[in-house]
């Protein structure tokens, strides 16, 4: 089994918009784990579709404040079951 068959909806929609505002504001994954205080290699394997780490609720909260957001914007505004 595949590490990507553990992803649900809901991380693939954070890691898509997590790197969407990394691509939108010339940031470089290691920038985005600088922010974080982690690793690019974690930063790679979450947008990776071989190796997938997970972004928790510490890392929205600490990417929330880096761009001058609302926790909430890194979330669906519906369910995507």
């Amino acid at each position: 089994m595949k590490d990507q068959d553990n992803i649900g909806r809901i991380e693939q929609y954070v890691i898509d918009y997590v790197r969407e505002l990394r691509v939108t504001n010339n940031l470089l994954q290691e920038d985005i784990a600088s922010i974080l205080g982690t690793t690019k290699a974690f930063i790679s394997n979450a947008e990776s579709t071989n190796h997938r780490a997970k972004y928790n609720l510490k890392h929205i909260d600490k990417l929330a404040q880096y761009f001058n957001l609302s926790p909430r914007d890194f979330l669906p505004e519906k369910t995507l079951q």
